[in-house]
């Protein structure tokens, strides 16, 4: 059974900026596509980064330049330092494992992140 643990979330003002962490227990993470994905309320989830082997980034748009993704193979987890936070990054933030050409695809439960003053 694949698990994806998020941690990290919270309240932070304008401003601020927040760590978000997912371990997973891949027996090969390093051959996984991680990403973190967001849905605020009302809304359809969004991609936010993506890091493939190699360390290769993808970033959205909206946080390109005060977002930053990395990853631990040996200690297998993802990382994502948020900085700069507005209140328009308000959301559920959920990691994600994907193996390219292959149906594995997984969840994690999703982190609160509330920008707020």
């Amino acid at each position: 059974q694949v698990q994806l643990v998020e941690s990290g979330g919270g309240l932070v003002q304008p401003g601020g900026s927040l760590r978000l962490s997912c371990a997973a227990s891949l027996s090969t993470f390093s051959i996984y596509v991680m990403g973190w994905y967001r849905q605020a309320p009302g809304k359809q989830r969004e991609l936010v980064a993506t890091i493939i082997s190699g360390d290769t980034t993808n970033y959205a748009d909206s946080v390109k330049g005060r977002f930053t993704i990395s990853k631990d193979n040996a200690r297998k987890t993802v990382y994502l330092q948020m900085n700069s936070l507005s209140p328009e990054d308000t959301a559920v933030y959920y990691c994600n494992a994907k193996r390219v050409g292959m149906p594995n695809n997984y969840w994690g439960q999703g982190t609160q992140v509330t920008v707020s003053s």
